[in-house]
């Protein structure tokens, strides 16, 4: 169990000023953390201001870098041997924090999951139930909440995976993956959630390609097989078919079938490749 003494908390902020005082509070009533950490990601406003007044510790950029760049910032900075993250948005509930980071040290990382009921919009429901079904295939375990912000993980863990993390948006769906990938101890946790403060800066037709295509360039890196062999089966069945169906009704395999089937073939290869440099990549690194 970890105390939280030794955890550092991480809040990357942009435009954050209605809202980072009174989350700063709140976090500093609920316990004795190491460190709050506040990351003002070139916000015009008084986020900066408002953070250092009500007790925690601010970290400026110069100019806006995206939410991940300001994630990566807190744990380049962070002293503890923990790290909690939560946004600044005021949707997160900071009485929860200890609940979360209690589990460390039996766990390398605890994800607060919100329950569907907390989403704000149908849409935001389906798009973020999608991405939690997508992700629970390519990493074989079920994943409630794959988006969410609010986490706790151990910073050498998290440290590894820096190189991977994207300056924008999904870094929380870069880390849970890559900590399930490479064999963490991970766990979800429900974490009641409300509305945030202001206007989110996510949009579920833009984020929502770019998180699909961020789950798998994470899982490639780990599992490549996951990727490469529902495709090779697929087409390797569909060019199967397709020469079945042409030799009964017209007694000659067309090259259309005969293409599918070494299509088939060349990615279960490149696949079978991917893997063996994946593991001998991530064995370099450790």
């Amino acid at each position: 169990m970890a105390e939280p003494a030794a955890v550092s908390v991480v809040i990357p902020a942009y435009q954050e000023a209605a809202v980072i005082g009174d989350i700063v509070s709140r976090l500093r009533d609920t316990a004795r953390w190491r460190e709050i950490l506040v990351v003002d990601d070139g916000s015009p406003d008084d986020t900066a201001a408002r953070a250092s007044a009500a007790g925690a510790v601010v970290i400026r950029h110069p100019y806006n870098k995206g939410n991940g760049a300001a994630v990566k910032t807190g744990l380049r900075r962070a002293s503890g041997e923990f790290v909690l993250i939560l946004d600044a948005d005021g949707q997160h509930q900071p009485e929860d924090a200890v609940r979360i980071v209690s589990l460390l040290g039996d766990y390398d990382l605890v994800v607060g999951a919100r329950p569907a009921s907390t989403q704000a919009t149908v849409g935001r429901r389906a798009g973020n139930a999608l991405l939690n079904g997508f992700a629970t295939y390519l990493t074989g375990r079920t994943i409630p909440d794959l988006t969410s912000g609010f986490r706790a993980m151990r910073v050498s863990c998290a440290r590894e995976f820096l190189h991977l993390l994207p300056n924008g948006f999904s870094t929380p769906t870069t880390t849970t993956l890559a900590f399930l990938k490479a064999g963490y101890n991970v766990t979800f946790v429900e974490a009641q959630a409300r509305a945030r403060v202001g206007a989110s800066k996510i949009r579920l037709g833009r984020d929502g390609t770019r998180f699909l295509l961020i789950a798998m360039r994470t899982v490639t890196l780990f599992s490549p097989m996951r990727v490469f062999l529902p495709i090779a089966v697929a087409t390797f069945g569909v060019g199967a078919a397709y020469a079945v169906w042409t030799a009964v009704t017209q007694s000659h395999v067309t090259n259309s079938s005969v293409l599918l089937i070494l299509f088939s073939v060349v990615v279960f290869l490149v696949g079978l490749v991917s893997e063996q440099i994946a593991a001998l990549r991530f064995e370099s690194r450790q």
